[in-house]
């Protein structure tokens, strides 16, 4: 993105981190606004509630001191996706821009991937000026191009903004990767994140092409595939680095997936020096993941893996629209102990077609493939735009449906938290659960009282005080060598 000849003044922008989730994630989309904002010639500038001690104050004094002409709000997360948690985070987020309303008029932009997955719903909740879906890089440059030249902006992908008294959404564009510039990552506090967090977030790709029947990735991130140049990813790491951040963790839907991608973002990796000097995670699809990418990888300073595995029974895992057999998850661990990389397989119990029978099954091909760990959901969070949201409304309307749970009657949209959970198995669902992987410490747990096997991660305090003490890398990871030293 060449930011060209500016004959205007930059605009000043200011960026609100809304996330406070604990353990502490940096917000990886910022960072990487800003980047973009620099090299159009704007000024961005950030204010971070993750730490915030008091919201409102911080915010009146950002703006008073920061004059911003346009503010960014993100919306990272809608709640923790966690059927025995169901925090939702909007309230706070609406709040906020509450607070931003009685210091400026500055108009008040809503992004994120929380928000592109339902942002017509997440507009009409929070009340803010604008909304923008997908790739903000490009589009909030566009936006802010068509506000200086005062002209209107019915062409900028992924707006959403009033028109006669409605919301619109104009067409959400996939962006370019190639033409993203330089990942800095100079204006979140990464070091702090790396004291508070643990790990950092980076990006190889956008989007997905699968089509399981639960996920949300690709409404907001868009279902078409998008690579980073290597040399684009490297620099990001380099530049994270140099901010003694070491640890790190990708945030693509599937690393693997392309798997030649996935290939020379490692041997891109190798040839810069880096292998040696960091230490990283990946989310990944159980396949294709040969010996040679496991070998790439850990030159690469690959350590652990989590696997979307889901269910460990082939008839649920062609329901969910996997495109994966049981026989392939046996393969992946088998790989992963081969090359010593430490494993995670997450699994989704509950969905459509999930039987007492079927979550047997799957427990014991789980155990017969032997990762290092295990993530137990129970319930299957239904969003908006998935094939399961469209499958649930073709048997009822979401208030009355007798197999959803949580916030259905007050959010038929599916904005806060709704759970859906097949006929037969919502009663007692977690203690049955918890009684067939009794005294297998490899499980993690749908539950809040089991500290070292506790799933959510949001608010676990077990994870927080670890990493306070120095503990680094996956929260998975860092659970795992916690169970290993208590033994």
């Amino acid at each position: 993105m060449a930011a060209g000849r500016r004959c205007l003044p930059p605009m000043r922008v200011l960026l609100v981190n809304t996330n406070r989730m604990k353990p502490a994630i940096a917000p990886l989309g910022l960072d990487y606004l800003a980047d973009a904002l620099e090299a159009a010639g704007h000024e961005p500038r950030l204010v971070d509630l993750c730490f915030s001690q008091d919201i409102a104050a911080d915010l009146e004094a950002a703006v008073r001191l920061g004059a911003p002409e346009v503010i960014g709000v993100t919306v990272r997360n809608t709640d923790d996706c966690y059927m025995s948690g169901q925090a939702f985070f909007l309230p706070e987020i609406k709040r906020a821009i509450q607070i931003l309303r009685g210091s400026t008029t500055a108009p008040i932009i809503l992004g994120g991937v929380g928000f592109s997955v339902a942002p017509m719903a997440v507009m009409e909740f929070c009340g803010a000026d604008f909304g923008m879906a997908g790739d903000a890089e490009f589009a909030l440059v566009e936006f802010l191009r068509a506000i200086e030249q005062r002209r209107d902006w019915s062409a900028v992908p992924g707006l959403v903004y009033r028109d006669r008294g409605r919301w619109r959404l104009n067409p959400v564009v996939p962006g370019d990767m190639a033409r993203l510039p330089e990942r800095r990552r100079a204006l979140v506090d990464n070091a702090r994140y790396f004291r508070e967090g643990g790990q950092a977030g980076f990006e190889t790709k956008r989007g997905c092409g699968m089509r399981c029947l639960y996920c949300a990735d690709p409404v907001a991130k868009g279902r078409t595939t998008r690579c980073a140049p290597p040399g684009l990813v490297v620099g990001e790491l380099s530049a994270l680095l140099a901010q003694n951040v070491d640890h790190f963790h990708t945030c693509d839907s599937e690393f693997n997936l392309p798997l030649e991608h996935a290939r020379a973002v490692c041997q891109a990796i190798v040839d810069a020096g880096l292998g040696g000097r960091i230490r990283w995670y990946a989310y990944c699809a159980p396949t294709p993941f040969s010996d040679d990418l496991a070998t790439l990888c850990r030159r690469a300073g690959c350590v652990g893996i989590n696997f979307g595995v889901d269910s460990g029974c082939d008839s649920m895992l062609r329901r969910l629209g996997r495109h994966f057999t049981t026989a392939d998850l046996l393969d992946t661990a088998a790989t992963c102990r081969r090359h010593g990389l430490a494993s995670m397989y997450d699994l989704l119990l509950g969905g459509p077609g999930e039987t007492r029978a079927t979550v047997r099954q799957t427990i014991d091909l789980v155990r017969r493939a032997a990762p290092d760990c295990v993530g137990l959901s129970l319930g299957v969070r239904v969003y908006e735009g998935t094939p399961l949201a469209e499958w649930v409304r073709s048997q009822a309307e979401v208030p009355s449906h007798p197999d959803l749970y949580g916030a259905k009657e007050a959010h038929p949209q599916l904005l806060a938290p709704v759970f859906y959970v097949a006929p037969g198995l919502a009663e007692d669902l977690v203690g049955w659960v918890h009684e067939l992987v009794a005294g297998d410490s490899r499980f993690f747990l749908p539950t809040n009282t089991a500290t070292h096997q506790n799933y959510n991660y949001n608010a676990n305090e077990t994870l927080v005080r670890a990493i306070a003490q120095g503990a680094r890398g996956a929260y998975w990871a860092i659970l795992r060598r916690l169970r290993t030293a208590a033994g």
